[in-house]
Parts: C-alpha cells; sequence; structure tokens
C-alpha cells in the first residue's frame, strides 16, 4: 500500500505529520511525501522543513492520497497547478483519497468533491460551500472513498478511523494507544462552540477567509 503526502510551501505541519504517524503503521505500507520535484518544503512558520523525497511524477498511483492545509493552500487551487493536475489524476486511481484542515479545499477546487459533503477548518466552511461541497461541522466525514478532516488537530482523528476502516478497529486501537492519543487539553477552546466568544471573534477578524 503506497500512501502519498503531498507537500507545499506554508503547508501545516501537523495536517501532514499527524496522519502520518498513524498511517505509517500500516502493515505493508509505504509512505512518501512528495512536491513538484524532490525538495525541502518549508511549513507556515518558517521553521520546520520537510523533505519531499519524491516528484508527482514519481508516484502516478497511490492507494492512499493524504493532502495537508495550511496558507499556502490558495496557490494549489489554480489550473496548472502541478499538485491540482497530479490530484486529478492520482484520485483516478486511488482507493482513498483524504484531507486535513484546508486540504479539502484544494480537492474542492479540483472538482473531486463535487456533491459531496466534507469538512474542514471551522473558519472555511463556508468558503468549502461556495466550492460546490456540502460542509459539515464533525471532528471528520467519510463520504463514498473520500475523507476529510477538520482543523489541523483533526487529522490524527481521521487517520485512524481510516486505519479502521483499512485494518479493521483493533488494529485502529493499537494505533491509538501506541501513540497515547487520549487528548484532555487544559482547556474548551477548540471549537468555535465551546471557546470564549470575544476568541473566537478575534480569530475570525483574522481568517484569510473573511470577506470584507
Amino acid at each position: 500500500m503506497l500512501i502519498a503526502i503531498p507537500l507545499f510551501d506554508r503547508f501545516t505541519a501537523l495536517d501532514a505529520v499527524g496522519p502520518f504517524q498513524v498511517l505509517v503503521q500500516l502493515p505493508g505500507s509505504k509512505t512518501v511525501f512528495l512536491a513538484e520535484r524532490p525538495r525541502d518544503v518549508t511549513d507556515e512558520s518558517g521553521a520546520l522543513t520537510l523533505r519531499a523525497e519524491a516528484a508527482f511524477a514519481d508516484v502516478p498511483r497511490p492507494d492512499v492520497i493524504v493532502v495537508p492545509g495550511g496558507p499556502g493552500q490558495a496557490a494549489q487551487m489554480d489550473a496548472g497547478s502541478p499538485l491540482r493536475d497530479w490530484l486529478i489524476a492520482a484520485d483516478q486511481t486511488s482507493t482513498w483519497t483524504t484531507s486535513v484542515c484546508t486540504g479539502s479545499l484544494i480537492l474542492a477546487g479540483a472538482g473531486l468533491l463535487d456533491g459531496r459533503q466534507a469538512t474542514t477548518n471551522w473558519m472555511a466552511m463556508d468558503e468549502l460551500a461556495r466550492l460546490g461541497v456540502t460542509p459539515v461541522s464533525q471532528r471528520y466525514v467519510f463520504d463514498g472513498k473520500y475523507a476529510t478532516a477538520a482543523g489541523v488537530s483533526a487529522g490524527i482523528d481521521m487517520a485512524l478511523a481510516l486505519a479502521g476502516r483499512i485494518g479493521g478497529a483493533a488494529m485502529a486501537q493499537r494505533f491509538q494507544l501506541g501513540i497515547e492519543y487520549d487528548p484532555q487539553p487544559p482547556y474548551t477552546a477548540g471549537s468555535p462552540a465551546t471557546a470564549p466568544a470575544e476568541i473566537v471573534a478575534d480569530l475570525r477578524a483574522r481568517s484569510r477567509f473573511t470577506r470584507v
């Protein structure tokens, strides 16, 4: 099983690394980070760099695709974008095509989620709807072979759910215990439904998806 995680400049690190930490454990699997050419790719903070060891052309038919999000997402949605073109082609033969956070906007922009249900970062829900997708406010959403995760940390949840569908619940539970994924955050601010209203308003005002 070949798992492909495409990278682009200003991606969000946990969007890629969270699912990687889960899915790399699948028996008989190989996980590859890739870009338009083999190169170092720096995340949105400018402080973390991952190596894309393969080019898109080197991985034409992955079994599983995991598309991260991040501020660099918008540049991946233009016609002629190498990532967009690769996704459209690779999706034709993939078993699972997935995304984390605003990675679902990349999938939607490529026409892969037309008429489907999906989720994304809470601040980008309206943008997802504008792209012809039915947004669902859930931690992760499966619709056919497509699995989308909400913001950043939800990629771990989605990856565990996907591992369960691929290898069974017992295997996924072993993975979960192996990474000791037992979230107990010190605050209840992880959702706009529970975070203080002033924090929600501040983040929404700063969002690149806020239209004026």
